[in-house]
């Protein structure tokens, strides 16, 4: 009898910042954007830290930070 696995297929997401907004792209979907004025780790936040993130099943997870960014997917 063969064995079922389901895996979630990992969404493919972009994020950068400019001009004091946060944007979260998935891959063939409009841009989320988002105000640092929302997220003032973020807004304080080294480049380091900002590049440090991982995704989430609600979105984005700042590791450097501790900080979790939910995106509608």
């Amino acid at each position: 009898m063969p064995l079922f696995t389901s895996r979630k297929q990992e969404k493919k997401v972009k994020v950068t910042f400019s001009n004091d907004l946060l944007f979260v792209e998935r891959e063939g979907e409009k841009s989320q954007v988002f105000p640092l004025d929302f997220f003032p780790k973020l807004m304080n936040a080294t480049d380091e830290q900002r590049a440090d993130w991982t995704q989430t099943d609600k979105g984005i997870h700042f590791n450097q930070l501790d900080l979790d960014v939910d995106v509608k997917y």
